[in-house]
């Protein structure tokens, strides 16, 4: 019982002080409007996470699979930018993907048999600059909107708001995919 308490007893110290050393707050980042500058701290919040937990993955680790339906932590990240990437281009350049990168894009889109055997070989590096890259042409095209475009409905039902939130939450997912995937690499 004692050994229990002991133990309860650390956890709530550890937990206090991870609260006091970290953000625990979301706070718009400067540049942009007060709502598109919220979203920009929560997707680059996830984007550091996942970032950390992968950066320094051998390739073994990167293409990694731990079942005939699994996908590599590689493959998670791309699909990931692809689909930040499609977002992107339907909301802040009105646009639809062209077909190079269609090309580029759409084997992560689905993340299917076929990307499972296409998307290997390439370092962690690789599918961090590709993340990278897409997120920069994000930041880039929030800077020229506004508060008023975040609000305005892209089509029935749908606005530029919850476009980007089921982005943030797609990503969030994927966190979520890439620690199990973690969890399973050999030791």
């Amino acid at each position: 019982m004692r050994f229990l308490k002991r133990n309860i007893s650390f956890l709530i110290v550890c937990f206090s002080i991870s609260l006091l050393s970290a953000q625990n707050e979301i706070i718009p980042r400067e540049g942009y409007s007060p709502q598109i500058g919220i979203m920009v701290d929560m997707l680059e919040e996830l984007k550091d996470l996942i970032t950390a937990d992968v950066q320094g993955l051998s390739q073994e680790q990167t293409d990694f699979l731990f079942d005939d339906e699994a996908n590599s932590i590689g493959a998670i990240i791309m699909h990931i930018a692809a689909t930040e990437s499609y977002i992107q281009v339907e909301t802040l350049e009105e646009r639809v993907w062209t077909p190079d990168e269609a090309e580029f894009f759409g084997i992560a889109g689905g993340l299917s048999m076929e990307s499972r055997e296409k998307l290997r070989g390439k370092p962690i590096s690789y599918y961090l600059a590709v993340w990278n890259e897409v997120r920069n042409k994000t930041l880039e095209g929030f800077k020229a909107r506004d508060d008023v475009w975040f609000a305005a409905n892209i089509d029935e039902g749908m606005n530029n708001h919850w476009a980007w939130f089921h982005i943030l939450k797609h990503t969030a997912n994927h966190m979520g995919q890439i620690a199990l995937v973690k969890s399973r690499l050999p030791k």
